[in-house]
Formats: structure tokens, sequence, C-alpha cells
């Protein structure tokens, strides 16, 4: 596994280490020691799966507050998505700083979510999908949410958003 620092601290970009050969490669997708290993949560409690069916579909931006916060590992593993992490954590040095990611199927990347930041992606292809572990369970009482198209944070999404959920879209700004 290659790390990458983002500009979100305590987020990273992982990429394969293939091994390649005539039958095609082979590469670990996850390892507890070497998440360990850069200070990452490496615990699993649930893995979560989500098909978006159109181009354009944007879920987020989740959280979870404390007790709750979780750290999540996201993959695409059908289509592309660009995949978004905001630092939520006042103590951070990028608190309220997003990074965004391309996620493909071809790319093969994940990106790790820390505790406490918020979480969305914009699918780029119909029928995308994404697999995610997470380190906690999900908890309604603690789930939050913030405007994917909050002005105090300014993500700039590549492409135009055309469905979102009535959920997301009933998020406040951060701000508020």
């Amino acid at each position: 596994m290659i790390f990458q620092k983002t500009s979100v601290r305590d987020a990273w970009v992982i990429e394969l280490d293939q091994r390649e050969d005539e039958r095609g490669f082979f590469a670990r997708t996850w390892c507890q020691e070497e998440l360990e290993s850069h200070g990452l949560t490496s615990k699993i409690v649930q893995a979560n799966c989500s098909l978006s069916k159109f181009k354009g579909t944007l879920r987020g931006m989740h959280y979870q507050i404390h007790p709750a916060g979780e750290a999540k590992f996201v993959r695409c593993i059908r289509g592309a998505i660009f995949d978004v992490v905001i630092d939520l954590r006042p103590s951070s040095p990028t608190y309220k700083k997003w990074v965004g990611v391309e996620l493909t199927t071809n790319n093969r990347r994940a990106v790790y979510v820390p505790e406490y930041c918020a979480h969305g992606y914009l699918t780029l292809e119909n029928d995308s999908e994404a697999l995610y572990f997470v380190s906690a369970f999900y908890s309604p009482d603690h789930e939050r949410g913030i405007r994917y198209d909050d002005p105090a944070i300014g993500v700039s999404w590549p492409i135009g958003i055309q469905v979102v959920s009535e959920k997301d879209r009933s998020w406040l700004p951060f701000s508020s």
C-alpha cells in the first residue's frame, strides 16, 4: 500500500502497490499494520456499499459526533466518484479545509477519512458503486451533516450536481 498525504490532516489517498505478472496483478487493499504505522485507525466494525444510478448524484456531507466518531476507508469499485473530506475538528491546523480525490474502478485508489471529518462524494459516471469500511457503528443519534454547497467551505465540485436526497439538501451550512 502506498500512502499519500493530502492537504487535510490525517486524510490519506492510498494507492495499490501492485505486483504484476502475466496473470495480472496482486495487491493488498487493507493492512492493519500499515495503517497503524501511519497513525491511522485500523478497526473495522461495519462495511457499507452504495450504488448511485446516475452521474451527478451527490451523497454527503456526513459525519458522526462524539462518542460515535468514525473513520472511513473508501474505494470506488464500479464507475467513478469525486470523494471529498472536510476537516471539522476545531483543534486541527486544517480546520474547515477540504480535499477532493477522484476514485475510479481503474485507478483503484482509496481515501482514508479521519474521525470527525465530514465525508461525501459526487458520482462522475452512471452506475457508480462505493465500498467503505467504518470504525464505528452507525448511530442515528450522533449523525450530523453539513450542506454540500456551503460557501464557508467552498467545495469545488468537478461536474454539476443533478441528484441530491431530501436529507442531504436539508443539512444546514456549517456556519450555523
